[in-house]
């Protein structure tokens, strides 16, 4: 099977040499690269620049991608070639720098903020969402999410997971974070969440679960 990962954080520009982006390392999507690999699958990880793990992805070819933005036109390029599976880890940035003005109101536009404009404000809009999109580019691939969740317990980072399938098309999302507790939940439309343990234990059941559909 023909297998797309995401992993690693993206980012947006503040301005030539600054950025906003997101705590992420890659090792989770890299992993899977690995064990999807070895269970003979081909696997291309799209990793983003700023991730710093040094996980080995096995036979999986690794491609470079930095903003957002950046991410959709090579996942557009993968596209013609088709995939089973789209395994959608990356952390993006939900936002990004609208303008920059000084503590006077003056627009900061040059390459590089100077240190000595003082104070900055930044004015953030939403960051162009991928998830909605990638049934679009992959129609006939099994698309899975993901969902990180901080606020509120297991239940409602579940609630979140299933809106997350229900309003993007997807067929199934991992959830984890702080709200969900230890370890992964997967999910999928008419089941019960199956609980996962560790990273070690979704790279295994993914596979399996990849297996199942061959």
């Amino acid at each position: 099977m023909r297998v797309i990962m995401t992993c690693g954080p993206s980012f947006e520009p503040i301005d030539g040499v600054r950025r906003l982006t997101n705590f992420s390392t890659g090792e989770l999507g890299l992993l899977l690269a690995a064990e999807l690999s070895r269970a003979g699958h081909d696997v291309v990880c799209l990793k983003g620049e700023g991730a710093v793990s040094r996980v080995e992805p096995g036979a999986a070819r690794v491609i470079a991608f930095a903003t957002n933005a950046d991410l959709l036109a090579r996942l557009r390029e993968l596209g013609g070639g088709g995939a089973d599976v789209v395994l959608h880890a990356a952390a993006l940035c939900d936002y990004e720098v609208q303008s920059a003005r000084s503590g006077d109101g003056t627009l900061l536009a040059g390459k590089k903020i100077p240190t000595l404009a003082g104070e900055v404000t930044l004015t953030l809009r939403p960051a162009l969402k991928l998830l909605p999109g990638l049934r679009g580019i992959f129609p006939n691939a099994k698309i899975v999410g993901w969902k990180y969740e901080l606020d509120g317990d297991r239940a409602a980072a579940e609630a979140k997971a299933r809106a997350q399938i229900s309003g993007n098309g997807t067929d199934a999302c991992v959830v984890n974070g702080v709200a969900w507790g230890a370890g992964f939940g997967f999910i999928e439309p008419g089941r019960d969440t199956i609980a996962i343990a560790d990273k070690p234990a979704l790279c295994a059941f993914l596979a399996q679960w990849l297996g199942a559909r061959k």
